[in-house]
């Protein structure tokens, strides 16, 4: 019976390490697995050049969604005829070959940033279904992993100038998206399987562009978003919102970052970055508020990336700060070259930002300024570079307005 016992153990043991070896060669949203930007495996790259490039495919239009995977497949939207028409795609991840594209929408298109575009929100994917947002450009869209159309579901006006780029998440039966807007702003869940309104949210009518995060506070799980008047956190299974923190300066661009059991918020404006504890009830501005630093320098657009007891934010202008978690004390100043709009991401205690140019420039985190190296992958003086890196199976994944590249070989099958 003991020996039995012990391989029944070591079996379940296998399996589950397993399984969660499988989950985090997966890609499945916006910031990874983890909702925070971290890969937690081992032997991704951490220097390349455009020798390093195993293939690049061209894409169709112009779109700045960062890729996510599952499996063999990588899924990306994109705008043709300068947002007239709005395609998801399916690129084959071990050869770059399109599996398969279905245009989702066709119509006038809204006005939007020249900085944004028409296709910036990410997918996000369970292993069964693919969810894409476009919009004004026809809402929510549902395929199968073999594309076929599930369901569609129009989301409303979204009175902006700017477009959209807020990415819809999973939670249990639901997918969830903000949609934040100039008038009839809220942020709504969704039955994943058919596309039904389960519950609806009004909000701040501004506009904004963050993405929702999941935590678990006070023994609950927390849906919570930035925006531009604060941090507001709802209960992701009926909507009602559990706590509001004030910001300062406004645009809720930025995703929030968790840090230390605190979420780390910028704004888009030229503002302080402070901290907040979740789990509250009510206005916690005055209560939860933990910690607030002065920021100098210009917008933040890249949201915050944590190694250990490190927080990092670059600017738009590639001033680079690096913060004590806890605290909030600032620790250093650098300046790195190049402009950034896309959020970086982090594996092996180093951060990997990318400069709209194509350039990566990797940070080790600590005390002092380390910048361990700049590596390109030769992109065109044509394209922009505002996607985030997407690591998975010892290869790392990124995305210009036209091109996707894999850098890196592939792990070997176990």
């Amino acid at each position: 019976m003991k020996f039995w016992c012990s391989t029944v153990a070591l079996l379940l043991s296998l399996a589950f390490s397993t399984s969660a070896v499988q989950a985090e060669k997966n890609w499945p949203r916006w910031r990874g697995p983890h909702e925070n930007g971290h890969a937690m495996e081992k032997g991704l790259p951490t220097k390349w050049s455009e020798n390093s490039v195993t293939w690049k495919t061209p894409l169709k239009g112009q779109g700045q969604s960062s890729p996510v995977i599952w499996g063999e497949r990588i899924f990306l939207t994109t705008a043709l005829e300068k947002g007239k028409q709005r395609v998801v795609m399916c690129i084959n991840r071990n050869d770059g070959q399109v599996v398969w594209e279905k245009v989702a929408w066709t119509g006038e298109p809204e006005l939007s940033h020249r900085m944004n575009g028409w296709a910036s929100a990410t997918c996000v994917t369970d292993g069964e279904h693919v969810y894409a947002f476009f919009g004004r450009g026809g809402g929510m869209f549902c395929y199968t992993m073999d594309g076929q159309l599930t369901w569609k579901k129009d989301l409303g006006h979204f009175e902006t100038p700017w477009g959209v780029s807020a990415c819809p998440v999973l939670h249990g039966d639901l997918v969830i998206q903000n949609c934040d807007a100039d008038k009839d702003a809220y942020i709504i869940g969704l039955n994943k399987k058919t596309g039904e309104q389960v519950w609806r949210t009004k909000r701040d009518d501004i506009r904004g562009w963050s993405t929702p995060i999941l935590v678990k506070a006070a023994g609950r799980d927390e849906l919570v978003v930035n925006g531009d008047t604060g941090v507001r956190a709802y209960n992701p299974q009926t909507g009602k919102e559990y706590w509001f923190c004030k910001s300062y300066t406004g645009r809720g661009t930025p995703t929030l970052t968790p840090a230390a059991g605190l979420l780390i918020a910028v704004n888009g404006k030229p503002g302080p970055i402070y901290a907040v504890k979740p789990g509250g009830n009510g206005d916690v501005t005055a209560t939860h508020r933990t910690w607030t630093t002065k920021r100098g320098g210009g917008r933040d657009l890249p949201s915050p990336i944590t190694i250990g007891n490190y927080v990092l934010v670059v600017n738009m202008k590639g001033i680079l700060t690096c913060y004590d978690a806890k605290s909030g004390k600032e620790l250093w100043v650098e300046r790195l070259a190049g402009n950034y709009s896309a959020a970086p991401i982090a594996y092996d205690g180093l951060a990997f930002f990318i400069t709209e140019a194509g350039e990566t420039v990797v940070v080790k985190a600590g005390p002092k300024a380390d910048v361990v190296g700049r590596y390109g992958v030769g992109g065109s003086d044509t394209e922009i570079f505002r996607s985030s890196h997407t690591p998975s199976d010892g290869q790392v994944f990124i995305r210009s307005d036209r091109v996707l590249y894999c850098v890196g070989k592939r792990n070997a099958a176990e």
